[in-house]
């Protein structure tokens, strides 16, 4: 499980927020105040590592790594999430950062969320890279992205029956411009006649974007499910209200609705010539891209050194002689 909560008060401490919630829409840009000195790497740590968990205990069982303190041997070379290429790591950490961004800071409906569990252990190319790669170290590539979901998220009642289920997209960009971010909601430029010589009049965005997937995504998510699973699994007594409330959403005839809402987390290093409290997505009302009708949280996440605290937050796990 998931029991480390968020490190909100030395977070919100590096960061300035300037939230704005309209209706059904919320837009949340978040502004890191200083370059890290290390600090905020430390205090992601536990954060991270409890993130992280449940994936690398099922991982490391299925390539073949024992990390037991009585284990034969050395520490191995080949470990989750640390031996995984830097561009997957990334897409790991705006993943990590959606959950504790969504259970440190109010969303629109004001409503409290939680991560009962990450999924990352539903990472099917992670599973075959790091069985190869720990048989043949040579074997190096780069991965494709977990299916679903970036990120789930729950809000309980004090029963714990899920009175609403929060999902979306999480993306981490190096630096985040206009043209960046337009790209990732709204897709790859393409041509609007094939038969026809490229120029920007004869070009269109391919719409298979951020926005298009968030759409596109069941109003109970498939990761519902998953996470359900997870939770039989590892406490099926303290959620089980949480369990059957998902149930009763998940089955296939007449399933009991569970209100949704959508989040979009982009996070990134600002550009060089970018203003304090620009933003580079809608602040006031959702895109005419964006179509699901349910309410929409967006986050704007700008650091100062961006790609050296992802380094150091994934070199840093499980050190210092902790166990896995």
């Amino acid at each position: 499980m998931h029991i480390c909560p968020p490190p909100k008060d030395e977070f919100k401490k590096r960061f300035t927020d300037y939230p704005d919630v309209n209706g059904g829409f919320g837009h949340t840009l978040l502004e890191q105040l200083n370059e890290d000195d290390g600090s905020l790497a430390d205090i992601l740590k536990e954060y991270f590592e409890s993130a992280h968990l449940d994936a690398r205990n099922i991982f490391h069982a299925n390539i073949g790594i024992d990390l037991h303190p009585d284990a034969a041997g050395d520490e191995p070379v080949v470990v989750y999430p640390g031996s995984l290429p830097s561009t997957t790591r990334r897409g790991l950490f705006g993943e990590v950062m959606a959950g504790l961004l969504s259970e440190t800071y109010k969303y629109v409906g004001g409503h409290t969320w939680c991560v009962p569990i990450f999924l990352f252990r539903h990472h099917e190319d992670v599973f075959q890279y790091l069985f190869s790669l720990v048989r043949d170290p040579e074997k190096k590539r780069q991965t494709i992205g977990r299916l679903g979901s970036d990120f789930i998220g729950l809000a309980l009642d004090d029963e714990r029956r899920v009175v609403r289920i929060i999902s979306g997209e999480a993306k981490w960009r190096k630096t985040l411009t206009q043209g960046v971010v337009d790209t990732l909601m709204l897709g790859d430029w393409v041509a609007k006649d094939k038969s026809k010589e490229k120029s920007k009049a004869n070009r269109k965005r391919s719409g298979k974007g951020v926005w298009y997937y968030v759409n596109s995504e069941p109003t109970i998510p498939s990761g519902a499910r998953q996470l359900q699973r997870l939770l039989q699994e590892h406490d099926p007594d303290g959620y089980d209200a949480t369990i059957l409330s998902l149930q009763r959403a998940l089955v296939a005839k007449n399933p009991e609705p569970i209100p949704k809402t959508d989040l979009v987390v982009v996070i990134g290093n600002g550009g060089k010539e970018r203003e304090k409290r620009a933003c580079l997505l809608p602040i006031k009302s959702p895109p005419p891209e964006y179509t699901a009708g349910n309410d929409l949280q967006i986050m704007e996440v700008i650091l100062t050194g961006g790609e050296d605290l992802i380094d150091a937050i994934y070199a840093n796990l499980w050190k210092e002689g902790e166990n896995a």
